[in-house]
């Protein structure tokens, strides 16, 4: 049990880094800036994984893609903009603002709303049940205690 501890231990403090020693840049600056767009960039197989951490096969192809567009000169927005042509905003991390991503951006909170009305229409609903229950007796006694304690 301790050894399964410690593997788990070792797994969760090691970096997941699926980049592999034939992909590394020799310029330093150049690997930096291509380790800092794939880690805004998504596996599209993947999906919720950046694909310096993904070992998908897609995913190693879009490192390197990565770092030809840099020894080219591209921009790390060039390498973005040419990203997003070939795979479309799904690939980043963080899709722009535009009509085609409005569903993104906002969907998560007009779900959230959606379900804040639902429970407060839940509840409202729940205490007119509870009086619709009633016999009239006890709907009449309800009333008496209420005028009672002044409610």
């Amino acid at each position: 049990m301790r050894r399964l501890a410690l593997i788990l231990c070792l797994l969760l403090a090691t970096p997941l880094v699926a980049v592999e020693p034939d992909e590394v840049l020799d310029d330093p600056v150049l690997e930096e800036r291509a380790r800092e767009i794939s880690a805004e960039v998504r596996c599209v197989v993947c999906q919720n994984e950046p694909i310096d951490s993904s070992n998908a096969g897609v995913a190693r192809d879009l490192r390197l893609i990565i770092r030809e567009r840099l020894v080219a000169g591209d921009t790390n927005q060039e390498v973005f903009d040419y990203l997003v042509a070939r795979y479309g905003d799904f690939v980043l991390f963080n899709p722009p603002w535009r009509p085609s991503t409005y569903a993104l951006w906002l969907g998560p909170f007009i779900i959230l709303g959606l379900g804040f009305l639902a429970v407060i229409m839940a509840l409202r609903g729940k205490s007119g049940q509870l009086t619709a229950s009633l016999t009239p007796e006890e709907q009449a006694r309800l009333e008496a205690l209420r005028e009672k304690d002044g409610s």
